[in-house]
């Protein structure tokens, strides 16, 4: 079974969100006729970038860790607005960024690829994390 693990408390410098979309498939006739299939109600695939400016080795370390410690079971991250949201004001938006969006529906972020790391000085570095927002049942 997946576990929770929660993003370490560290604010980020930059932050894009891209909502899910439904899972659908679109045919289109010959004449131009549409027709769609939905596969279901739930968003999928939201998308959460992180960017993290001049933060220490250790807190890049930390970030790093993480990311064995999710793949390595297939496990999930928490953010809240104490980390990864801190700074946005917006509870919907919160709400639609976080684990439990507004309809109830459990969205699982997992790292979208490895975590970028760039040394800026000696101790210090940039991050950029990636992650996608799956749709798992218990």
């Amino acid at each position: 079974m997946a576990t929770l693990h929660p993003f370490p408390v560290i604010k980020p410098s930059s932050r894009s969100y891209t909502p899910g979309t439904y899972p659908q498939v679109e045919f289109v006739a010959q004449n131009g006729a549409k027709t769609v299939l939905r596969y279901g109600d739930k968003k999928v695939n939201a998308k959460l970038s992180l960017g993290f400016t001049n933060i220490t080795d250790d807190q890049a370390s930390e970030i790093l860790n993480l990311y064995e410690e999710v793949n390595s079971d297939y496990d999930y991250i928490s953010f809240t607005s104490a980390n990864a949201l801190a700074g946005v004001n917006s509870s919907s938006l919160v709400n639609n960024m976080s684990e439990i969006d507004s309809n109830g529906v459990k969205l699982r972020y997992r790292f979208d690829g490895p975590p970028t790391v760039s040394s800026v000085r000696p101790g210090r570095s940039n991050v950029q994390c990636k992650f996608v927002a799956c749709l798992d049942g218990d």
